[in-house]
């Protein structure tokens, strides 16, 4: 019998190219897809209770009450490298195989990292809207050069290496903080390999590449802020929950910080969908964390985009490859890039 899928998150020309996808992959005949556009939470699985996998992006929350209302469900596919939009230990109890995209752009995230990095710098968004006023009120504009600024990476790894190695055609110092340095990759590309205050401390601009886990969960905090070079800028293209927005602010407001660019932001699962918490019970922290990322967010030396960073053409099209991959390669009973 062939496997019923389930895929949500798509847009509005991704069913056909994950069909043709099918075809090409050898899989037409060894799956029964559906494939909808709207995301999956616990108030629809009823009708998706057949499903024996289903395939979804972070803005689906599979968590335990979707896991429990999935009773066939064996393999849940993202088609993104971060998964702490699921349940990981329900999934484990019910021996559900998790796989996610490892790579897909290490290169589309990392242009995208500079792309704020300049913005601040050169104090882009400021200018683009003074120059839809027709204003030249350019004291006011007056950024600095990248050439010979020290940038700071935080977790060194594919998305941050490709960081670094933009960072170094600009004529940037680089030190590194990473729980597995590799020495060699070091003195190929350059760059420093330091502990974690000391890359705090000399860094002028801080790049946050790190994934979502206990460990790293408010990484980013009072503390490690005020260790930061006064003036210096925080770059997060991880994940929200790395930061301590209330820490931030405060950072912000103290002048400790510059400025911030984020393409991530606590609780952003909440703001994307705002009109829903008025629909529902909601947690008095999740509140605050609504409440403090528009603070945030309304501060003219804060750059953020809505979750974008991985958002080209050529990657999300790897996205999707590398999920018909982990498929195929599950139904052969060789599951790749399993992360639960």
């Amino acid at each position: 019998m062939p496997m019923r899928i389930t895929f949500f998150d798509l847009e509005e020309w991704q069913p056909d190219y994950l069909r043709a996808g099918l075809q090409r992959f050898g899989l037409a005949d060894a799956v029964q897809p559906q494939f909808f556009h709207d995301h999956l939470d616990a108030e629809q699985c009823a009708q998706f209770a057949d499903s024996e996998a289903i395939v979804v992006f972070i803005w689906t929350r599979v968590n335990r009450a979707v896991i429990e209302s999935l009773p066939r469900l064996r393999l849940v596919l993202t088609m993104s490298t971060g998964y702490d939009h699921i349940d990981l230990q329900a999934c484990r109890e019910r021996g559900i195989t998790v796989c996610n995209v490892p790579h897909y752009g290490e290169n589309t995230v990392a242009e995208h990292t500079f792309a704020l990095i300049l913005s601040l710098s050169r104090k882009l968004h400021a200018a683009y809207f003074q120059g839809l006023r027709g204003e030249y009120r350019i004291r006011e504009l007056r950024g600095f050069d990248l050439y010979g600024k020290t940038l700071g990476v935080i977790g060194a790894g594919n998305i941050g290496l490709h960081v670094i190695r933009i960072a170094r055609g600009f004529g940037m110092r680089v030190l590194a903080y990473d729980v597995r340095p590799h020495p060699l990759l070091a003195e190929v590309l350059g760059f420093t390999y330091t502990d974690l205050d000391t890359l705090l401390r000399e860094s002028d601009i801080v790049s946050l590449h790190v994934p979502a886990t206990p460990e790293t969960y408010h990484l980013i905090n009072r503390d490690t802020l005020s260790k930061m070079k006064r003036g210096a800028l925080l770059i997060n293209t991880a994940r929200g929950s790395v930061v301590d927005t209330e820490a931030l602010l405060w950072a912000l407001e103290e002048g400790i910080l510059a400025g911030a660019g984020l393409d991530v932001i606590e609780g952003e699962e909440f703001i994307k969908e705002e009109s829903a918490l008025l629909r529902m019970p909601v947690a008095e922290e999740t509140l605050k964390k609504v409440v403090q990322a528009h603070l945030l967010l309304r501060r003219e030396n804060v750059v953020f985009t809505p979750h974008i960073a991985f958002n080209s053409h050529e990657a999300v099209q790897r996205i999707l490859d590398t999920t018909l991959e982990n498929l195929k390669a599950y139904l052969e009973g060789r599951p790749q890039n399993v992360v639960g």
